[in-house]
């Protein structure tokens, strides 16, 4: 079995390529190929710890098949001691034989495939001509998100906004390498006010963005939140919203952000759209109009996780990365 760490991942794992294993990982999960039930979930508190399997059939069209199983533990008190809000592990077994083949680092794998999968929604939900980012949240997930935004997008410009506006400033400082500027705003207001594309990655058990924040035509990645009780968006918001989401079932069960105005009679579960994985499947179709405002609800699905362990495995396998322990 192979044990690979953060940087072994962020190696091996890029975001282009990350984005492309998630383009198969939603068409799959659409496509019902793939074998998984809702994940786990129990809550301590303001803690939280989730396991996610789930099984990818070998075909013609992923070669990377076998089953994988994520085990995460969200601690919001992490942030304040530098840490990621989210730490887990991703184990993935041979398809054939059934043995552990990797043991890998699961936070890295979290923030990666996360913001992939938010750019394939705005790659098939975002204005072909949106250039301009707003990003809520600054920290693990508003990085990757902005580099995710940027591989689908040409990006001219991006702001960031947080609760805590000096992590908001250092955040924007840390960016100089980007090939667009990105700069720090002072409120929700003044970061969306020129938006095409807004990624909410806040994690906040309330609201942060409103119908105000938003224009007409804007594409929104709802990414923070992943409880029933929490949201990042309000309910006359979302009921503006053409809605789309990466799991149905998943979404009417655990996001707050669509659970909570439902509740108020503000929306009905006939008004998501559907998967995104649909629109790959051709099942159903995205962006109608140029003024309208599209929103992808993100929670996050197993196979997400197990197909990006499995393409991971093997391309350690190929580049002999990694640390090799003998499994009985």
């Amino acid at each position: 079995m192979i044990v690979l760490n953060a940087d072994d991942v962020r190696a091996l794992y890029p975001m282009k390529e990350s984005i492309e294993a998630m383009r198969a990982a939603l068409g799959l999960f659409s496509a019902r190929k793939v074998v998984q039930p809702q994940r786990l979930m129990l809550r301590t508190g303001a803690d939280a710890y989730a396991v996610m399997p789930s099984y990818v059939p070998a075909s013609a069209d992923v070669p990377d098949a076998g089953f994988g199983i994520k085990i995460v533990a969200i601690k919001p008190g992490n942030p304040r001691l530098g840490l990621p809000l989210n730490a887990g592990l991703v184990l993935v077994f041979d398809d054939r034989t059934g043995r552990p083949e990797a043991l890998m680092d699961g936070t890295v794998i979290t923030a990666v495939r996360t913001a992939a999968v938010s750019a394939v929604a705005t790659d098939l939900l975002a204005r072909p001509d949106a250039d301009t980012l707003a990003v809520l949240g600054a920290g693990v997930q508003a990085r990757s998100h902005l580099e995710a935004m940027a591989a689908v997008r040409p990006l001219t410009r991006a702001t960031v906004w947080s609760r805590d506006a000096a992590k908001a400033r250092a955040f924007a400082a840390s960016l100089d390498g980007l090939p667009f500027p990105v700069s720090a705003a002072s409120s929700v207001a003044a970061a969306t006010a020129d938006a095409a594309i807004i990624c909410t990655v806040t994690g906040s058990a309330e609201p942060v963005l409103a119908e105000a924040h938003v224009a007409p035509g804007t594409h929104i990645n709802a990414v923070g939140s992943s409880f029933p009780d929490k949201r990042e968006l309000t309910g006359g918001l979302v009921a503006r919203c053409s809605i789309f989401v990466d799991g149905l079932d998943a979404a009417l069960a655990e996001a707050g952000d669509l659970r909570v105005p439902i509740e108020q009679g503000l929306l009905a579960p006939r008004d998501i759209r559907g998967e995104v994985g649909d629109i790959l499947l051709g099942r159903i179709t995205g962006r109608a109009q140029a003024d309208e405002t599209t929103l992808f609800k993100s929670l996050g699905l197993a196979v997400e996780d197990a197909l990006s362990g499995l393409r991971i495995a093997r391309r350690a396998r190929e580049l002999h990365v990694g640390q090799e322990i003998p499994f009985p």
